[in-house]
């Protein structure tokens, strides 16, 4: 028991690190993404300070199983450094039995997360949704930057020389239209003013002062030039607005596994539908009754026989239009039901994912016989970018309907749990030392030779 909580002790410092520099770095990257968007738009901060807690939420189902691969590294590098792992084996105690403890503790983490997975975060990821949304709809520049051409409005480039945030006056506008594919507006204008309708499902722009030039794609000797004092544009406002999710309609990734169960039930129910009309409508025009014995009339070349022709050739088009639309049907409730299929996976990889990153870090801790932090983030930098690729193909060849969602959620955790589980006994059978040398070539010599130096005092 006193070594049980010996080894807990040594993980939970490690532990605790690895979550506050991980959760700085993810806090940082976001920021970094976010911060143009957000910052000098005449929010209030505490708005900012809301959409940056709810996306705290994604960020801690990330760093968790990091966290964990992070804190086993430098706990069991430390003993290994330490010479205590010798000494624990000359002692009679096996690595399984060192690992017993940091197994329960990654299972209890795994669960905990999973509970946080299922309840806490789809609440918040709908919340920041949300919150984004809000903000888009009382601040229409907030996709325009000053300089910068925007298409977030579809068929609309636009670009802004000069935006006020405040009164949403714009300056110096410059618009390229392609509603129309037939012709090309290009329209100009020296003020603006940017504001949604009172329904919010448009963008209304006010011009002044400005020309309106419109070419001819098929007819390139027309072209027309118009100059006003006043013009009134109206976009499409639902890339801004969404009124429909924003209404309570949830994602995928803002469910429980039970809500998506539930919608994964219904979608199949709805695809044997759509197979069973799909059959239905094969069998109609394509079904051959091998006992017939009938022949095809040849046609003559009359003019009963070309519109004849001309009615079979409508129909099978006809017929081929129906199929397609079916099997388009049945393929839309495949990628629905893959689609819900790989999140639900995925709540229940990532916690398991504590414990395999756990397997991995216990062995490659005692061989590398490092504990800091240098040493544990290096190696698990390359385990982080094994697991990530896994993940991310596997999500999006599940969606595509290439793997089953199973296989390309869990191919990581399968794959890594092997490794893990050779790595345990091998390291249990012998004591097998990692030395970077291939690493220590790429150092300059002066620099190595004092590493050299440093170790040989040490031993």
């Amino acid at each position: 028991m006193i070594l049980h909580k010996y080894i807990l002790k040594n993980h939970f410092a490690p532990f605790a690190f690895s979550i506050i520099t991980l959760m700085c770095i993810f806090l940082l990257q976001f920021l970094m993404k976010f911060a143009d968007r957000l910052v000098g738009k005449g929010l209030d901060t505490w708005i900012i300070i809301q959409l940056i807690v709810y996306n705290l939420s994604w960020m801690i189902v990330l760093v968790v199983p990091m966290a964990t691969l992070v804190s086993t590294l430098m706990a069991f590098g430390n003993l290994s450094q330490n010479n205590e792992i010798t000494i624990m084996k000359s002692s009679g105690i096996s690595l399984y039995r060192m690992m017993l403890a940091p197994f329960i503790a990654s299972i209890v983490i795994g669960y905990l997360l999973f509970l946080f997975n299922d309840d806490v975060l789809p609440d918040a990821n709908h919340q920041a949704k949300l919150l984004m949304q809000d903000i888009s709809r009382k601040k229409p520049t907030l996709s325009l930057e000053p300089g910068f051409f925007s298409q977030e409005v579809s068929n609309y480039a636009i670009l802004v020389r000069k935006i006020n945030e405040k009164t949403n006056d714009l300056e110096e506008v410059v618009i390229y239209d392609y509603t129309n594919p037939a012709k090309i507006n290009v329209v100009t204008a020296h003020h603006g003013h940017i504001y949604f309708s009172p329904d919010q499902s448009k963008l209304i722009m006010d011009l002044k002062n400005g020309e309106i030039h419109e070419s001819d794609v098929n007819n390139t000797g027309v072209y027309r030039k118009i100059v006003f004092d006043k013009h009134r544009i109206t976009m499409n406002a639902d890339q801004f607005s969404f009124q429909q999710t924003a209404s309570g309609i949830r994602g995928e990734r803002e469910l429980s596994t039970t809500a998506m169960g539930k919608i994964v039930d219904s979608l199949k129910i709805i695809k044997e539908k759509f197979i069973a009309d799909l059959k239905k409508e094969t069998n109609k025009y394509f079904y051959l009754d091998s006992t017939a014995n009938k022949k095809i009339p040849t046609l003559r070349n009359s003019k009963t026989d070309k519109l004849l022709y001309v009615r079979i050739l409508d129909q099978l088009k006809s017929v081929k239009n129906i199929i397609i639309s079916n099997y388009n049907r049945v393929d839309w409730s495949k990628r629905e039901i893959g689609k819900y299929e790989v999140e639900i996976h995925k709540k229940f990889a990532l916690p398991v994912a504590c414990f395999v990153f756990m397997l991995i870090g216990a062995p490659l801790g005692i061989m590398v016989k490092r504990g800091g932090f240098g040493a544990a983030a290096s190696i698990s930098m390359f385990f982080f970018l094994l697991y990530w690729a896994f993940l991310i193909g596997g999500e999006k060849l599940a969606e595509r309907n290439i793997f089953s969602p199973f296989i390309g959620m869990w191919a990581a955790n399968i794959f890594l749990s092997i490794v893990g589980i050779l790595l345990v006994i091998r390291t249990n059978k012998e004591t097998i030392t990692i030395q970077f040398t291939l690493l220590k070539k790429l150092v300059p010599k002066r620099y190595r030779n004092e590493d050299d130096t440093v170790q040989n005092e040490d031993t």
